[in-house]
């Protein structure tokens, strides 16, 4: 039996030690990645992780003057380029300083690209602030997208008559990384079935992976002291955290608790006036971004965790698989990938009724600690089923082998048939 010939990939992406999560979900898959794929990474931060050339060559990127034959160009050391699809895959989340090169990038030259983000549009108006991305492409992408409608809603932002958050919720932005993709790669029903209805771009649909620990922890959680809670990650106003924090302190007299929040925070000065305000200074601690140990130590000691999303635009969550692999108990909200979880993995609040929810459930686990541990266990054993990163890379590679045929598809604008024949079973 002869095994086909490794595709030649090229991943753009955030890498460690970028202080992002698609950083992490890279340095995840190189390993795999490098054994199904002759692979070369790629990023335009001026520095990176030396130790990634154990894994795969790394090139630095300039995304306004780099050119396909660049790529063909770039592989083992006294190779030329050789016939054969290079294949590009770009790496979009929602964050400028990673993602505004990428951006621009993306609307000149064909690629695969990874929609980690549906919601952009913070990220397009943070690049333009910055001279980051032409204001005149954003304007016409939006009217190519959303009409006049579109483009007189953007101008409100620019004018600064509305929150470029609040524009996402009607018009997420992610239209605009698909200027040239030869096809996309989701991590959630939602997003694939979004850019389905705006595209003929094929999608490929993919548990988002992450490497479990080779241990499993304990799921245990002690019923001495105080009740441990939990929140972390790049936090935006959708996280929620402002209401956890008011509904934490109307708590304050009957639930013992200590709070750590840990990651990058859109306002640090206005959270920690309010907690001053409500009187839980003591009890929260704003930790900023953490080494990974760190967070996992915290998560493992952990009786809840706070993952919450409203409004969500349908991105899965990477802190959700960190979460179960900690073996820790997490509540989330229920829309988007998140009311797709199985039940027994999570603990689900209805978006109407955050407050009375949080509240029943905080009650409950300061009541019973262990009432968390099935919902971790569960979740654990969901991570190591579903959200391995071999099964993930043997995806791509079928995503990749397939980008010629879906480059004809794209440029021809047909559209297929029936919908199945544009997802990829990755089970």
């Amino acid at each position: 039996m002869v095994k086909s010939a490794k595709p030649r990939i090229h991943w753009i992406s955030p890498v460690p030690p970028a202080e992002t999560d698609i950083a992490h979900y890279t340095h995840r898959i190189l390993p795999e990645l490098a054994e199904v794929a002759e692979l070369v990474l790629w990023t335009d931060a001026a520095e990176w992780d030396w130790n990634l050339h154990n894994i795969a060559p790394v090139r630095h990127l300039d995304p306004d003057r780099v050119r396909p034959r660049d790529f063909a160009l770039s592989g083992r050391a006294g190779r030329g380029p050789e016939p054969g699809a290079e294949v590009v895959f770009v790496n979009i989340g929602n964050a400028w300083p990673f993602h505004a090169g990428f951006l621009r990038m993306i609307q000149r030259l064909p690629t695969i690209v990874v929609l980690h983000d549906m919601a952009i549009q913070e990220l397009c108006f943070d690049a333009m602030e910055r001279s980051l991305l032409d204001q005149d492409v954003y304007l016409e992408n939006m009217r190519r997208s959303h009409g006049q409608a579109g483009v007189e809603a953007a101008k409100l932002v620019l004018g600064n008559e509305m929150e470029a958050g609040a524009l996402a919720r009607k018009y997420p932005g992610f239209e605009l990384a698909l200027t040239h993709a030869v096809s996309v790669v989701t991590h959630s029903r939602v997003a694939q079935q979004s850019v389905d209805t705006v595209s003929n771009v094929p999608t490929y649909l993919m548990d988002l992976p992450f490497r479990p620990s080779l241990r499993r922890p304990e799921v245990y959680r002690s019923g001495l002291g105080p009740l441990r809670l939990v929140q972390f990650g790049y936090t935006g106003p959708n996280r929620r955290l402002e209401s956890v924090l008011r509904i934490l302190a109307s708590l304050k007299h009957e639930v013992d608790f200590r709070f750590d929040v840990m990651g990058k925070l859109w306002d640090t000065g206005y959270l920690r006036n309010l907690v001053n305000q409500l009187g839980i200074e003591a009890r929260v601690t704003f930790h900023g971004f953490v080494d990974e140990s760190f967070l996992d130590q915290k998560l493992q000691q952990a009786h809840l965790v706070f993952n919450l999303r409203s409004p969500t635009m349908g991105e899965a969550s990477g802190s959700q698989l960190r979460i179960w692999n900690a073996c820790a108990a997490s509540v989330v909200t229920n829309l988007g990938w998140y009311a797709d979880l199985p039940d027994e993995t999570v603990f689900k609040i209805n978006p109407d009724r955050e407050a009375e929810e949080l509240k029943s459930i905080v009650r409950s686990l300061y009541a019973d600690p262990s009432r968390g541990n099935r919902k971790a266990l569960a979740g654990r054993e969901r991570l190591e089923q579903i959200h391995n990163p071999a099964r993930y890379a043997a995806a791509i590679k079928k995503v990749a082998q397939k980008f010629s045929q879906d480059a004809a598809h794209s440029l021809l604008g047909s559209r297929c048939s029936f919908p199945k024949c544009r997802t990829l079973d990755q089970r």
